[in-house]
């Protein structure tokens, strides 16, 4: 199974949603597919050998609305016959993503329309090469895949911004002879027939020019069996329109006529369609500022001369130039010079870090002040950058749990609301007999009702949540994370590596035998260390190399999870590790009985030596706590979290990293493989739990508790374990995850009570169940549907714009 991400265009509301998600499942070879309205993206779980994303893009034509594409001219050599051109041509038509291809033979060129997502100029010059052709054009000249998106949304808004433009140019006079006519303040001649031609005429270009789409649209939804938005309003200014129609036409000449009702919900609609447009893109601020991260052009080392190139053109082992200033175009391993680097947009610090050959260089950081020469070693979307947009995309595209109620409401809103407005129509009818009433009526409830406050009011929130989490280094991977952060009581917390640096030093040294001393000790220990990716482990490696001690070869070794390690090490067994351990595989520990106490009690991890079955001596180990953790521990109390310290050191260790920190609860001797036990034996009691790790020997326990948080490093930044991942890997973050997660599940329910409340208050009014109040407002009492229009665009606009609060609040980062 393959995943497929498409941006679509013309949606209106979730029922827009749902349909492109029915067009696209109904395709065989497609297992899911999912519809984000907030960021307009479509993700899809197919089988590429049954479907490919030109079926899908297809399907989502079919469904009436557009993917952007982008098209390519590319010069290619050594055709000599036709039947080559149409060898280049099959070539390109069997590249992901490739919509059509067309080769010419007589002008040596081909034309390619595809979709940049899924492919690119340099995969489509590849394919050429391969059936045995020359293309004749620079890889980079192709389109990127954001650039196409952006125009085609730009395009877009163009678009609609000139068509609302018309219709408020006809619009304009229509309402202001219409009202004037109304109320008596023109004089006899706007009575005059032809009046009502010239209200005919104005309002025509409003219908079918401003209001086409929304007519395309509800006929394309009723031809899919559903029905959005767009059948609301549609129908609405087609009764407003058609009335009055016939009014001129077969009825009196003098009876009152609606063209002003009809533009004036069109033109109203289509202008806050325009507000919301621009405002929802603001709720994708944050991937954008993280592309903008990334420098579209590189300096690249060829043949000793300095060449600028396309970061696309880029490859795995080219020598880049960085300059004093320059953003890092790739990932990659710094081979000449020294400089600082500005790594603010990964780990939050804004103090440069210095680089030196050998040191990593991560793409989207600054250099500073000096030259630097360094070797590609990630590119494209091998990158952390790349990684961290990715990972932001996922989680913005994402459903939360309580999007699920929104959805099922807006599966059957619009056939409801029709069944309301008829209902509304034949009451008024009957108990007034004026068709005219009963009509306004129809047409206010029509137009009143607003599917989109619920389509936007999640998936906004969830993409201003994650947004700014990730703008502040806190990559949640699903909307689902959000609310289990919103939800967490109790907060685990491993320690080496967490509450602590995780680089633990050698402080003491002792020896109980007399036949080795404490150097002959810590030799053979850091030789057998030496095959341990363990931190305590590489500690003593660390404190045997900065001695200048000679390791002696060793053979079998051999690691027990968590409790020690044991080799063959110059002819001798020998192992390492926890003292229990040692006394569980059979090695007396009691001549070091007391000063293994000794050391416990100043809270330092004790090693134990055994050489051929016999205690040889003891290597203390201390990890210095983050200076930052007590007040994270402060910081979470205040909230009313518990908090806990989870570790397999021992009780003494672990207990002088809990004062530090002011932990009250403490587990410790507790191994990699009992730690999810450990988290499910915590949640037995009815809490909701997260566990907070580096993301290696903490994964069963990350993937068993309510909500994984690993810790990241720059590199390590694309870790698959947990939920959230904390890229700077700083421990400040932590509960910044969780005044994230409350507030942006505060938002979605304010939401969702905003959506529910509007439509469930506003229909019945645009019904008339107030008519008979009569100490109300006339403008309760009787709703005019062009009242209605301006409170359905305002519906959406307000759900939005409490989205975006999440992006201004200064109290999720303090």
């Amino acid at each position: 199974m393959r995943k497929i991400r498409l941006p679509v265009m013309g949606m209106h509301c979730v029922n827009c949603a749902n349909g492109v998600e029915k067009a696209v499942v109904a395709l065989d070879g497609v297992q899911t597919a999912r519809v984000n309205l907030a960021s307009e993206l479509l993700d899809a779980e197919v089988d590429e050998e049954k479907v490919s994303a030109g079926d899908i893009a297809e399907a989502v034509r079919k469904a009436g609305f557009q993917i952007p594409e982008a098209s390519l001219r590319i010069p290619v050599m050594g055709m000599h016959c036709v039947n080559c051109a149409n060898g280049v041509e099959k070539a390109l038509k069997g590249v992901a993503g490739v919509m059509d291809a067309r080769v010419n033979f007589a002008l040596e060129e081909a034309q390619v329309r595809y979709l940049p997502g899924e492919t690119g100029a340099s995969v489509l010059m590849e394919a050429i090469r391969k059936a045995g052709f020359t293309p004749v054009m620079d890889e980079e000249n192709g389109p990127d895949a954001d650039d196409v998106e952006t125009s085609a949304r730009e395009a877009d808004v163009a678009d609609q911004k000139k068509k609302f433009l018309v219709g408020a140019f006809f619009t304009l006079p229509l309402f202001i002879l219409s009202m004037g006519r109304d109320f008596d303040l023109m004089g006899a001649w706007s009575h005059g027939v032809w009046v009502n031609y010239f209200l005919w005429f104005l309002a025509t270009p409003v219908m079918f020019y401003t209001g086409l789409d929304y007519f395309r649209g509800g006929w394309q939804s009723l031809k899919n069996k559903s029905a959005n938005m767009d059948v609301l309003v549609s129908m609405g200014t087609s009764v407003a329109y058609g009335y009055s129609v016939c009014v001129i036409l077969f009825s009196s000449l003098d009876g009152h006529v609606y063209f002003e009702t009809a533009a004036v919900i069109i033109t109203l609609i289509k202008f806050g369609k325009l507000l919301e447009s621009r405002t929802r893109g603001k709720s994708g601020e944050a991937i954008r500022k993280l592309m903008d991260l990334s420098p579209k052009m590189a300096i690249r080392l060829e043949k000793g001369r300095e060449v600028e190139v396309a970061v696309s053109a880029i490859r795995k082992g080219d020598r880049l130039v960085l300059r004093p200033g320059s953003l890092v175009p790739v990932d990659g391993i710094v081979e000449e010079g020294l400089s600082s680097v500005d790594e603010a947009m990964l780990t939050g610090e804004s103090i440069p870090v210095d680089k030196k050959p050998g040191d990593g260089l991560t793409g989207g950081t600054v250099n500073h002040d000096g030259h630097l020469v360094f070797i590609a070693e990630r590119v494209g979307a091998e990158t952390v950058l790349a990684g961290i947009i990715r990972m932001v995309r996922e989680a913005q595209g994402s459903r939360t749990r309580v999007q699920a109620l929104a959805d099922r409401v807006a599966a059957v809103f619009v056939p409801a609301v029709v069944m309301v407005a008829l209902f509304t129509f034949a009451v008024w009818w009957l108990a007034s007999g004026d068709g005219v009433e009963a009509m306004v009526r129809l047409v206010a409830v029509l137009v009143i009702a607003c599917p989109c406050a619920l389509g936007l009011a999640t998936p906004t929130a969830v993409m201003a949540g994650t947004g700014r989490a990730a703008e502040n280094g806190i990559l949640f991977k699903n909307g689902m994370a959000l609310e289990d952060a919103a939800e967490v009581q109790t907060v685990v917390f491993d320690k080496t590596g967490t509450l602590t640096y995780g680089k633990p030093e050698v402080t003491d040294i002792l020896s109980v035998s007399e036949e080795m001393s404490e150097d002959d000790i810590l030799a053979l220990a850091a030789a057998v260390e030496k095959g341990s990716e363990h931190p305590v482990g590489r500690a003593v490696v660390n404190r045997a190399e900065k001695q200048g001690l000679s390791f002696p070869d060793v053979s079998a070794f051999t690691s027990v999870g968590g409790a020690g390690v044991k080799a063959v090490a110059a002819g001798r067994s020998a192992a390492i590790g926890r003292p229990d351990w040692l006394r569980d595989t059979g090695v007396s520990t009691e001549s070091g009985t007391e000063a293994i106490k000794e050391l416990r009690k100043a809270g330092k991890t004790v090693l134990g030596l055994a050489v051929e079955g016999r205690l040889a001596g003891l290597i203390a180990v201390a990890d210095t706590p983050r200076p930052e953790a007590p007040s994270v521990i402060s910081g979470l109390k205040a909230m009313g979290m518990h908090t806990v310290l989870m570790t397999g050191d021992t009780p003494e260790s672990a207990g002088a990293v809990a004062a530090f920190c002011g932990i009250g609860e403490v587990l410790s001797e507790v191994r990699p493989e009992g730690k999810a036990g450990a988290i499910k034996l915590l949640q037995a009691g009815g809490r909701r739990v997260a566990m907070v790790g580096d993301g290696i020997n903490d994964a069963p326990a990350l993937a068993a508790a309510d909500l994984g948080i690993a810790m990241g490093s720059g590199t390590d930044v694309a870790m698959e374990t947990g939920d959230v991942v904390l890229a700077g890997g700083r421990l400040s973050q932590v509960p910044m995850v969780f005044r994230i997660g409350r507030a942006s599940l505060r938002v979605i329910r304010q939401n969702l009570f905003w959506a529910f409340c509007y439509n469930v208050l506003l229909i019945p009014i645009a019904a008339g169940v107030l008519a008979s109040f009569t100490l109300l407002p006339m403008m309760l009492r009787h709703l005019d549907p062009m009242a209605a229009a301006l409170a359905m665009a305002l519906s959406s606009l307000t759900v939005v714009n409490n989205s975006l609060r999440l992006y201004r609040s200064r109290s999720l980062i303090r």
